[in-house]
């Protein structure tokens, strides 16, 4: 009887092959102990014991030997090539190179078992979000980027205007609490309660000042132009049809500036590419005395462009203070731009020298913030700035103690130029801020840092302030138009007499011959000696005897 007749099967061939040659030479019938392990057959390991001999037989001649020993470098070389590649490919990571399923030697050559390791391959990577949103599917947000590592960095750096056209964010960014924002319509005003204020901005309460701040989902708040449904059409602060529409048609970037009461001079932005002028709305709000004063000194007609500008004519206006009404436009652009994604302010003493695209690249899009200010050169305190304020008398003393007593100390800004991205957090600061301005006074600066904090104080939002001198590259401040006309003419030119022409007489032309009778005349005559002849010789021999004799 056999193993396999009684059903049992090894696991090795080598102890199988043994019990069949321990049976011919008249062993007793044993079953085959089943193993794990196999040995290797005798023809084969006397086969190996053969090639070794005649490795070593061989292996000791001079030129075998050689030839063994550069294939055993050779195959050592192309070994450690391989399980250096392996390695890398692994990026550091210990465990070996295998397949899914890899049969690995393990153990003595004589006794191998054959063991199955199997590795798990990585997650397949997430399939790429959807082009087109799902109802169900969040909404997209712009989340900031960062530049790699070996782009050129410096206090103040732009990128070429391509690449930060390209930057643009293609999503709007995140707005913390704040996602439905509306603005106060009242008409009749009521003034209740009223605490300043004015007919533009309402005359909100103390009580719908502490509502505002408090920060919500949706929120309803006083934004100027209460007493229309439209900004700008018979709000206060109104202007033409034709205005309002060309304005309603900037879904992109808007650059805003205004003049009033003729106060500076048009400064022409340069450095701006061609696709900005195509791409970007300039507009200048302007009042109706400046206006006269464009059409008399800058040749404004009925086209409404001076230069890059697009000049927006404002009537009704709400404050007679200039400055002001200056505020209406730097404030609250988002209310008059509905459609724009982005803004940048600047004062009309002003001229842009850098592209939009570019500060919009370097001061939003890379610091993943939606509004940037610059701090003050001078001062960085809001009761400094308070009291220089009142030290160059640019307002009531009084007003400006009343309002400082609602204020703390802290960071003061430029404010000449502002950055933002219009969203709901953004919006909603830049209309509290308005409504200090409109309750308080003009001086924008003091009250910039309340409103701020009160926001922040509920919300993970604030402001980009970079430093004037970031500022001052990319805006270049010229001087009030009344400045330039008290300014003292430079001194006239004093320019020393002409002197006398000086009279020059030409000699006379002498013809070839006279010349020719002036060289001769002056050559010099040579005289001969007195006392000799010309034609006289007088030679001296020398005799054997050393006297002389004369020879003639």
């Amino acid at each position: 009887m056999t193993g396999g007749s009684l059903g049992i099967r090894s696991g090795s061939y080598g102890s199988l092959e043994k019990h069949f040659q321990h049976q011919q030479n008249g062993g007793g019938v044993h079953l085959p102990i089943q193993t794990t392990s196999r040995t290797k057959p005798a023809k084969m390991v006397k086969y190996k014991e053969r090639l070794f001999h005649w490795i070593c037989k061989f292996a000791g001649r001079k030129k075998v030997g050689m030839l063994f020993l550069c294939i055993i470098s050779a195959a050592v070389f192309v070994w450690v090539l391989y399980v250096g590649k392996g390695e890398d490919s692994q990026e550091g990571d210990n465990v070996p190179n295998f397949s899914l399923n890899s049969t690995v030697p393990f153990g003595n050559p004589a006794n191998e078992t054959h063991i199955v390791k199997k590795f798990a391959l990585p997650p397949p990577p997430p399939p790429p979000p959807p082009l087109l949103p799902s109802p169900s599917s969040p909404p997209k947000y712009f989340l900031g980027y960062t530049l790699p590592p070996g782009h050129p960095s410096c206090p103040v750096c732009y990128l070429p205007v391509e690449e930060a056209i390209a930057l643009m964010p293609k999503f709007p960014s995140f707005s913390p609490i704040v996602n439905n924002l509306t603005y106060i319509y009242e008409d009749p005003l009521s003034r209740d309660g009223e605490f300043g204020g004015s007919e533009f901005g309402g005359y909100p309460t103390l009580k719908q000042r502490s509502d505002s701040y408090d920060i919500r989902e949706s929120m309803s708040v006083h934004c100027g132009f209460v007493r229309g449904k439209r900004p700008g059409h018979n709000t206060g602060f109104d202007m033409d049809e034709i205005d309002l529409a060309a304005m309603e048609q900037c879904h992109g970037v808007v650059v805003a500036s205004a003049i009033f009461g003729a106060f500076d001079e048009i400064q022409q932005p340069s450095n701006i590419s061609e696709y900005s002028k195509k791409t970007v709305c300039f507009f200048m709000f302007v009042d109706e005395e400046t206006e006269a004063y464009l059409k008399k000194n800058s040749g404004l007609d009925s086209s409404r462009k001076i230069g890059i500008w697009r000049i927006v004519v404002v009537r009704n206006l709400p404050y007679k203070d200039g400055r002001r009404n200056g505020k209406v436009p730097k404030l609250l652009v988002h209310r008059m731009f509905p459609n724009a994604r982005f803004s940048l302010w600047i004062d009309g003493k002003l001229e842009l020298v850098v592209d939009p695209y570019q500060i919009l690249e370097r001061h939003l899009w890379r610091k993943n913030a939606t509004l940037a200010i610059s701090r003050h050169y001078k001062r960085f305190d809001v009761f400094l700035e308070a009291e220089a304020n009142k030290a160059a008398g640019k307002y009531d003393n009084a007003s400006i103690d009343f309002q400082i007593d609602f204020y703390k100390k802290e960071d003061v800004p430029e404010g000449c130029v502002i950055i933002r991205e219009h969203i709901p957090i953004s919006n909603l600061f830049t209309c509290l801020w308005f409504n200090e301005v409109d309750r308080f006074t003009s001086r924008d600066q003091i009250s910039f840092s309340t409103v701020r904090d009160k926001i922040r104080a509920k919300t993970n939002w604030t402001v980009n302030m970079f430093m004037d001198c970031e500022r001052r590259n990319f805006v270049v401040q010229k001087y009030h138009r009344d400045v330039l006309e008290h300014m003292a003419p430079p001194p006239p030119a004093v320019y020393p007499p002409p002197l006398p022409p000086v009279l020059v007489h030409e000699p006379p032309i002498k013809t070839a011959l006279e010349t020719s009778a002036e060289r001769v005349a002056s050559i010099p005559v040579r005289r001969a000696r007195r006392g000799r002849k010309s034609n006289s010789r007088h030679h001296r021999k020398v005799v054997a005897g050393g006297r002389d004799t004369d020879s003639s």
